[in-house]
């Protein structure tokens, strides 16, 4: 029997309905929830930081898109976003006129993509697309809050207990069907749900590029805190000696060409030495250039004093643990450890970083702290790439994508694909010590059954946690798929509420998928890649 404490906590305890539940408020939970409020249900997304929008927001990572993106290959609500990020600064900034006339607008000019932005001009975008239905009622936002533990009743999840990070507070969430929209597939472990992390084996997928023996559960892909800076010339920056700086200074990886806090890097697809420098100016690969949210002078004179890069580089990504399956204290010693090498990265580019000019050190790099919403200037989240994934009723293989792979230079053709991506097989250096693994990809599909557990019925991954492996991830975990692998989440949830049917048997019923596939077009999600785009 619950004892009299059990039941007064019980009693007292905050309780949330919805019919659908997005745990995670990242990319592909807004996608999620945005379509699941869009189709008539009642949603409750929850976020641990205080920014919604995960890569594009909290973690600070310009959009990573693929070289059709301007006509084709997203769904209809992503190129709402990227349309309203233009649109919101053309009406709020005072850009330049030409700047102003350009269509295909990029304020930052930025060589990462087309749309290079600040994370603040994200988050109001997102805010502004949810705002009908929070507004109505429809949907309800929990900032602060993180799932704790949940509660299953055989193949489902009945509801899922969620902590309040500023009071302390725990609260129950009850929902008809959960999403998993967390950036390491928090959820999957509370609900007990079957997954996969790490490297998986040449003997279990058969994948050229897996590992050979043993598959390696906790050697996964490096993580990121990214942060932003601009530079003012002639003045000083230089931010208090960061406390592991004489470690990652002196750091150097076996596989790294020299010092991690260098000039030198290796070029991912062939993994030859290449030289970076920080401006743009000789032939060499500028860093600043590479991820510039705002190129000054898309602005009018005097507008941003310098302009503004995110600093999401090799010299700051993060190889030395991981945060996924690990105890609470490594996780938290893994975390700071990589704000440290980010901090020191900074510093070295303040004091120590050759010039070409022969001189030393750039002190009028400035941390821009507000850009990314935090006290000691790093993304509020780190930018992790590589989640826990569920082990689906269909799990994507390099064999089904990669183009080394496919003779008749086509992707593998899904009958259920749900959404479209495209991106190379991009894998950054891990915590195994293992290189680059960055192979060319072809344009592919989304496969419904990789969004269905091989269990759960009521349980949907919602961003890069559904079924590819170690090798595929490194192409479905791209702001635009992450989008698309939401949003068909949040209409498949809804579309099973309406029908009373458990989300394998939209799959595996040929008259409701067909349904299924036609509703998600009438939306606006592209399944299948027009026959005129060439690789």
């Amino acid at each position: 029997m619950n004892s009299l404490a059990d039941r007064e906590r019980k009693r007292n305890l905050q309780e949330y309905h919805a019919d659908i539940a997005v745990i995670g408020g990242g990319t592909g939970g807004c996608a999620a929830a945005l379509a699941a409020a869009k189709s008539g249900k009642t949603v409750i997304m929850t976020e641990e930081t205080d920014w919604i929008g995960g890569q594009l927001t909290s973690q600070a990572v310009p959009p990573d898109e693929h070289p059709w993106i301007e006509q084709f290959g997203c769904t209809r609500t992503y190129r709402q976003f990227r349309d309203s990020v233009r649109d919101y600064y053309r009406r709020h900034f005072p850009l330049t006129a030409e700047a102003q006339s350009r269509f295909h607008l990029n304020p930052g000019n930025g060589g990462v993509s087309r749309l290079c932005h600040e994370p603040r001009a994200a988050l109001a975008v997102l805010r502004d697309m949810l705002a009908p239905y929070v507004h109505s009622g429809r949907l309800r936002i929990l900032t602060r809050h993180r799932a704790e533990s949940a509660s299953v009743d055989g193949d489902n999840v009945r509801s899922v207990m969620i902590r309040n990070l500023i009071t302390g507070e725990i609260s129950e969430l009850s929902a008809a069907y959960f999403l998993d929209a967390t950036e390491c597939g928090d959820v999957l472990p509370l609900a007990g749900v079957e997954y996969v992390t790490g490297a998986e084996s040449v003997s279990q997928t058969g994948e050229p590029h897996a590992v050979e023996g043993d598959p390696l559960p906790q050697d996964m892909q490096g993580f990121t805190y990214c942060f932003a800076m601009d530079y003012i010339e002639g003045e000083n920056h230089t931010i208090e000696r960061p406390e592991r700086y004489d470690f990652w200074r002196q750091y150097k990886a076996d596989f790294w060409p020299d010092r991690l806090l260098s000039w030198s890097g290796v070029r991912p697809s062939t993994l030859e030495t290449v030289s970076y420098e920080l401006f743009e100016g000789t032939e060499k690969y500028s860093l600043f250039y590479y991820r510039r949210i705002i190129d000054s002078s898309n602005f009018q004179g005097g507008f941003y004093p310098g302009s503004i890069t995110l600093v999401n580089w090799p010299q700051n990504d993060y190889w030395l643990g991981s945060v996924i399956d690990v105890s609470a204290e490594e996780r938290e010693r893994n975390l700071w450890d990589a704000k440290q090498l980010s901090l020191s990265l900074l510093y070295w580019l303040q004091t120590e970083s050759p010039r070409p000019d022969g001189g030393t050190g750039y002190p009028g790099l400035r941390l821009r702290k507000d850009v990314v919403g935090t006290d000691d200037g790093l993304a509020m989240a780190p930018y992790i790439r590589e989640s826990r994934r569920i082990k689906a009723e269909f799990t994507v293989l390099e064999q089904h994508v990669s183009t080394a792979c496919r003779p008749d230079g086509k992707a593998e053709t899904f009958d259920d694909s749900v959404g479209i991506g495209c991106y190379r097989i991009d894998l950054h250096p891990s915590t195994g010590n293992r290189h680059y693994i960055d192979i060319s990809s072809l344009p592919f599909q989304i496969p419904l059954g990789s969004l269905i557990p091989i269990r759960m019925n009521n349980l949907l991954p919602a961003c890069k946690n559904l079924g590819v492996t170690h090798i595929t991830n490194g192409c479905y975990r791209l702001h635009p798929v992450e989008w698309n692998i939401g949003e068909a989440a949040g209409f498949l949830a809804s579309r099973c509420i309406d029908r009373g049917l458990l989300p394998r048997e939209v799959r595996n019923k040929e008259p409701e998928l067909r349904d299924f596939q036609r509703m998600l077009m009438s939306y606006g999600i592209e399944i299948a890649w027009p026959a005129i785009h060439s690789v």
